[in-house]
């Protein structure tokens, strides 16, 4: 399975990058890979690379994910959180998921990286 499938779309839009999750790595790095799959509706990039995701907590099969949006006011604070927890469920190892929405902090743009930054032409 290779690491990445770049997917290209339209001009005005940034490349987007599906990450395959790894069979053999541990259940947090699959969690990772599968949260990099989650994209920001209104940002071209994944809600684990923009800081949304704050805290994986994993105790044998059961799975805590504190998380937050850019804004409370945020399209998608319905539906958000139902895909993290889908996506976290997926996995044969894993029986119960819980995803708690925080606003403390606040979600910043301090919280991307400077390859996100790039990404984004803020750098």
């Amino acid at each position: 399975m290779s690491d990445a499938v770049v997917q290209f779309t339209t001009a005005e839009q940034l490349e987007r990058h599906e990450v395959a999750v790894p069979e053999h790595a541990s259940l947090e790095a699959k969690i990772i890979a599968a949260l990099r799959n989650i994209y920001d509706p209104e940002l071209p990039v994944n809600i684990y690379d923009l800081g949304l995701i704050y805290n994986i907590d994993i105790r044998d099969r059961d799975v805590d994910v504190v998380m937050t949006l850019t804004s409370p006011n945020c399209p998608v604070a319905g539906s958000m959180p139902a895909q993290v927890e889908c996506a976290v469920k997926a996995f044969d190892d894993v029986d119960n998921v819980c995803v708690e929405l925080t606003w403390d902090p606040p979600w910043d743009s301090a919280q991307l990286s400077d390859e996100v930054k790039l990404t984004l032409g803020l750098l």
